[in-house]
């Protein structure tokens, strides 16, 4: 899928640059044609003679390089390359991708592109996790960049371990033949709806009822779905992650408002029903902003029951081919999660536990088991990212 494909390799500045080189190896071992950009900082690990060398082409460095300059150099990087991977992708690239910065060639480069981007972030665990690279991240997916990656292991700078490590070589070889691979869209002319994302249930004007679901679950399974080719409707409750783009978004507050949503988008091929729902909403919500009296009592509150969305898509004459729910346990996971699908009447159940001590609510990665007729088949502890490319490529395979 590589072949006679033109790749722009932006090298940013991490050890993991050391990597690239090997990148490039196979890469053109497989036929690409590889053009390559140094950021300043990947200079100081590895040289452009070195690049150079490897890609049998001139290597930029400089966004004010007269030569390169000329003819708007950094433009015509953009455009003559049929995809752009980014790797090491450090977190300075990342903000400034994701920030519209421009300051230098890489950046430049970036901005200016209207071809795919594939970044292989690499750095230390701690800035993988900061606040800002996930904001950045999550911004970034949502504006339609592709990510490998970062894998878990030993740090190479600092012997610390955990989630930073560049994506290997093949591996990432690997995501770009998928992204250049135009005939891999087993899902093309299908529909299928996605939730995501808690609700929120008012009690009055100004408080509610949630959970601590943040989307990014529902987030990267629209995104895997939509990359296999399926015109995806995602409708999200108010979740802290971003939609993604290139599907139809329907944003929604309360589990009422959901189940609307979702009648509406129907009939579609798969329902995928990955909200977190919430179970119950308040009966007598005050119509003011409830206040204390001083007495010490808390006003009571009465329940209702929220409706079953579930069940309603799987039992409901506009049911779809292949129905998903998911079930979020802290005990007893597959036996609930077992009961929850003959109850519900859906044909898979992807269940996890989200007890405190997995740290899976409102996390990076997820432990699921895909519960159907056939049993339970438990997958290990993965990227969400990842659960979500196995989940959309099993749902092509149904639907095939």
């Amino acid at each position: 899928m590589v072949r006679d494909k033109r790749i722009l390799l932006i090298i940013g500045g991490g050890i993991a640059a050391y990597k690239a080189l090997d990148l490039v190896r196979r890469l053109r071992e497989r036929g690409a044609k590889v053009r390559a950009v140094m950021t300043a900082a990947a200079q100081q690990f590895v040289t452009p003679l070195s690049v150079g060398a490897l890609t049998a082409d001139h290597v930029f460095t400089d966004l004010f390089d007269r030569q390169d300059e000329q003819d708007v150099g950094h433009i015509r990087l953009a455009r003559e390359a049929d995809l752009i991977v980014v790797a090491p992708a450090t977190a300075d690239l990342m903000a400034k991708l994701a920030q519209g910065l421009a300051g230098d060639l890489a950046s430049a480069v970036l901005l200016a592109t209207d071809k795919p981007v594939l970044m292989a972030p690499a750095m230390n665990p701690r800035m993988w996790a900061h606040p800002a690279t996930r904001r950045n991240h999550a911004q970034l997916k949502a504006d339609g960049v592709s990510f490998i990656g970062p894998n878990r292991g030993e740090m190479a700078e600092s012997g610390e371990a955990g989630e930073g490590r560049m994506a290997e070589p093949l591996e990432i070889v690997a995501a770009v033949a998928a992204l250049l691979d135009d005939a891999a869209k087993p899902l093309a002319g299908k529909r299928i709806l996605v939730t995501s994302g808690p609700t929120h249930e008012p009690i009055d004007p100004v408080r509610y009822i949630a959970n601590r679901s943040s989307g990014a679950q529902g987030t990267a399974l629209a995104a895997a779905l939509r990359d296999l080719g399926a015109s995806v409707v995602f409708v999200t409750g108010p979740a802290s992650v971003p939609p993604p783009s290139g599907v139809e978004v329907v944003r929604v507050e309360t589990a009422r408002e959901m189940l609307a949503a979702v009648q509406a988008a129907l009939p579609a091929d798969a329902a995928v029903m990955a909200a977190a729902v919430a179970d119950w909403r308040v009966a007598n919500q005050g119509a003011q902003k409830m206040k204390k009296d001083g007495s010490g009592r808390a006003p009571a509150l009465e329940f209702a029951e929220n409706p079953d969305i579930l069940a309603t898509v799987s039992k409901g004459d506009a049911r779809p081919r292949l129905v998903v729910g998911f079930a979020a346990e802290t005990e007893t996971v597959v036996e609930h999660a077992t009961a929850k699908r003959l109850r519900k009447g859906c044909d898979w159940i992807v269940a996890n536990d989200v007890s405190p001590a997995t740290g899976i609510m409102g996390g990076a990665e997820n432990a699921v088991t895909l519960i159907s007729a056939a049993g339970a088949e438990v997958w290990p502890r993965m990227a969400k990212d990842e659960v979500a490319r196995r989940l959309a490529q099993r749902i092509a395979e149904a639907l095939a």
